[in-house]
């Protein structure tokens, strides 16, 4: 690894044997003992551009402030990417190759044609490969740190269950964009009231008609500012407490009143709604499912190839569960092997309960989409039920984990950004 001076000294100045004042790289963020360069910024600013569909190309803010929040995932990636090289967290490359030669032969090609199939792309082989590890040991270490932390106790669970036992039950979904506008752990009251004027600001821009997407783009600090804040659509039982409590009551294309917690204040937008308060279910399924993100780095097709790799392993005999552990980006349900338990007709969304109905039990799925990203499942069992109590003890439990996972995620980030070095340098 290039020493910061000697990166410091790649901005500064052309190598001595050229005989132009050409700039060949620039570092734009140093971050701990690394740094982030310019050509890093392109490569992944234009790989986003190419997943957007023409809508969301017209709804993005100014290059400038995209790019911005490009660089600042960017120092965020290597950051997390720091610690798992600490932890001994790696790809490494035999598995990696493996991986590769997986997804080529899925799609009828060799490496060889994969990596021409890549370049008609406009993407280096190389620099998708060094991606694809990065986003794994990504994944991979927040599985570790965030699944350690996260404990559901069964006290946790009898308030959840006294309080919210109707919503279990209920086929309510909501569909909703999010900004956070961060606060330091330690906090003064003039920052406080800094980030708080400043949430305030970005709302009222929203009440008076500015696009919400192109504001989450432009302004929030959360993980999903690249997406517009798109939190998918998700039951009230899935969404933090926070949001669950005002989004109840709120109308389609309403903004709720500013929300605070330990990361930050909050401005949530009410996308839209879809249906309602269900009865009892009889009919259950007992799955496991793997689930692979879409995100930045991973587009649609990386997913999928990646699950047929994962499903030929399956069905050549490897454990699904063990397969699950290592690979899945369902926190949750990878702790126990994908396991999502007994689940109600009507508990998943439309798209997942059709492909898992119509499986054998024992049958592994082709890999298939939902709003959560690209899933294999399996079903493991099936009976008639009038939704015991143990089956609704553990929807409860793992509602609440994934609360918890998601809030604890939140603050981690925080956290790490709070107490390390990051430094931006700026453009000459």
């Amino acid at each position: 690894m290039l020493t910061l001076a000697a990166l410091l000294a790649l901005t500064a100045a052309p190598r001595a044997q050229e005989a132009d004042d050409e700039l060949i790289d620039r570092v734009l963020a140093l971050v701990e003992s690394d740094a982030v360069m310019e050509s890093e910024l392109d490569a992944r600013y234009n790989m986003i551009l190419q997943r957007l569909d023409e809508d969301q190309l017209s709804r993005l803010p100014p290059e400038h402030v995209l790019r911005k929040q490009v660089l600042d995932r960017l120092v965020v990636e290597r950051l997390q990417l720091e610690i798992a090289n600490r932890r001994g967290i790696r790809i490494d490359d035999l598995t990696l190759n493996e991986m590769m030669r997986e997804m080529a032969g899925k799609n009828g090609m060799n490496l060889t044609q994969f990596r021409n199939t890549l370049a008609e792309q406009g993407i280096q082989f190389s620099a998708f490969r060094n991606q694809l590890r990065d986003e794994l040991t990504v994944e991979k270490l927040r599985s570790r740190i965030i699944g350690r932390r996260v404990k559901v106790t069964e006290q946790e669970v009898d308030e959840f269950l006294a309080g919210q036992q109707a919503q279990l039950n209920s086929e309510a979904e909501y569909r909703i964009r999010h900004i956070l506008i961060t606060v330091p752990e330690a906090a003064t009251p003039e920052q406080v009231a800094a980030a708080r004027k400043r949430a305030e600001e970005i709302r009222q821009r929203a009440l008076d008609g500015e696009d919400f997407t192109r504001l989450a783009i432009q302004e929030s600090d959360g993980q999903n500012a690249l997406e517009g804040g798109d939190l998918g659509w998700r039951k009230a039982t899935e969404l933090p407490d926070l949001f669950a409590r005002p989004v109840s009551g709120m109308a389609t294309g309403g903004v709720a009143e500013l929300l605070r917690s330990p990361s930050g204040f909050h401005i949530i937008k009410l996308e839209a709604s879809r249906g309602e308060l269900g009865g009892e279910n009889v009919q259950q399924t007992h799955a496991r499912h793997i689930l692979i993100k879409t995100s930045a780095l991973t587009g649609d097709d990386e997913a999928r190839r990646t699950l047929e790799g994962l499903r030929n392993r399956i069905v050549n005999g490897d454990d699904f569960g063990e397969v699950a552990k290592g690979n899945s980006d369902d926190t949750a349900s990878a702790v126990q092997g994908g396991d999502l338990g007994w689940q109600s007709a009507g508990a998943l969304v439309p798209e997942f309960e059709e492909v898992m109905n119509g499986l054998s039990i024992g049958e592994v799925s082709e890999p298939f989409k939902t709003e959560f990203g690209w899933h294999i499942v399996e079903v493991l069992e099936r009976r008639e039920s009038d939704d015991s109590q143990e089956a609704q003890r553990a929807r409860a439990r793992e509602i609440l984990f994934q609360r918890k996972a998601e809030e604890e995620t939140e603050l981690w980030i925080r956290r790490l950004k709070d107490e390390s070095y990051v430094e931006y340098v700026e453009p000459t």
